[in-house]
């Protein structure tokens, strides 16, 4: 009669416990106060007290890195991604005034990996060095099977918290206020499904120079990561200058910043105030995309807008480019009529995006 073992089905615990072994040193590299930032346990715990809150409200977000893991996996490269899976979340957190304090990720793959999955948390972990938030803790899933060699899949999870008299909802944003934009890395975490089938057009390969990045592979151009806001905005959030923040994700510009405005208002953005990235411009090249499509699929430069009153704009942007962003104002809040097409209009698109 046959012996079987879990590694004969395919799952190595041996693998999965040296992973655990080889990410501790990451994990408590990201510890903060309120965390002790450790490993192993069945849960953790956080102690808002020790971090400074006195009447706290929890902001929670999850969220992936979509279909740019498989241009990591094609150019074998794995060790931003988890930059991108942290700031998915923690740029979602700040939006709403909240300071991110503690992260989870859960990383799936068929067959385990050590080396690729060292590289994945290493990045996770920077990326929590940038938010200032502490990996707490997460979830190896090897399940054959369920994934081809080498494919993965990455979800995180955060959690933050924000003193209830200092919550961002949008609702005292009103027509004259001044729209802020902060400089994308580039393409950040979306839209890569459209990105892939543009690579796959072109003829490229990963391994080729990118055509709008000279000296970097067109893997590693794509392969930057997502653009950390958290620290730059919250200064200004706590400073008093901040009505609302969208970060601009999925439904890039178009989409994005009318979640955070209240009805009856919309923003003009005048195009010709940032700098549209090299990479935005290669693409829309290749797939004769239309300016509105890439409005509303791509962050086309701006990762995040903020929404200032006017006599305040000088000062945000001050404080804002102190903390390393780079800063345009792009646009204003205007009304709109409640039936309105779409809530936000970009002009300037045919002398900055096509020159």
């Amino acid at each position: 009669m046959s012996t079987y073992s879990y590694k004969d089905a395919g799952v190595d615990i041996d693998a999965g416990n040296a992973l655990v072994e080889a990410i501790k040193p990451l994990a408590k590299s990201t510890a903060r106060t309120g965390s002790d930032a450790g490993l192993g346990g069945f849960g953790a715990l956080f102690d808002l007290r020790a971090a400074g809150f006195t009447d706290p409200l929890l902001v929670s977000t999850t969220d992936g890195v979509g279909t740019k893991l498989k241009v990591a996996i094609d150019a074998k490269r794995h060790d931003t991604v988890g930059i991108d899976l942290v700031a998915m979340c923690v740029n979602d957190l700040v939006v709403q005034g909240a300071e991110p304090l503690l992260f989870l990720d859960y990383f799936a793959t068929g067959k385990l990996d050590v080396a690729a999955g060292r590289a994945i948390v290493a990045g996770i972990a920077e990326g929590c060095r940038q938010a200032g938030c502490a990996l707490v803790g997460g979830e190896t899933a090897e399940m054959p099977g369920m994934y081809a060699d080498g494919d993965y899949d990455l979800a995180g999870f955060s959690v933050g918290a924000v003193e209830r008299s200092q919550v961002l909802t949008g609702a005292g944003v009103a027509a004259g206020d001044v729209v802020l934009g902060l400089a994308s890395s580039g393409v950040h975490s979306n839209g890569y499904s459209l990105v892939r089938k543009l690579v796959s057009v072109s003829g490229l390969s990963y391994e080729d120079e990118a055509p709008f990045a000279p000296g970097k592979t067109l893997g590693e151009a794509l392969l930057t990561p997502t653009r950390i806001y958290v620290k730059s905005t919250l200064a200004a959030v706590r400073a008093g200058l901040v009505k609302a923040m969208a970060h601009i994700t999925g439904g890039g510009l178009i989409e994005n910043i009318p979640r955070v405005l209240p009805d009856g208002l919309g923003v003009t953005l005048d195009a010709t105030s940032w700098t549209l990235p090299p990479v935005f411009r290669w693409m829309a090249g290749v797939g004769t995309i239309a300016d509105l499509e890439l409005a509303r699929t791509f962050n086309c430069g701006i990762g995040m807008a903020v929404v200032v009153p006017a006599d305040k704009a000088d000062e945000a942007i001050s404080v804002l480019t102190q903390g390393g962003e780079t800063v345009a104002r792009i646009g204003q809040v205007v009304p709109v009529a409640a039936d309105a097409a779409h809530r936000v209009t970009v002009t300037g698109t045919d002398k900055a995006w096509h020159a």
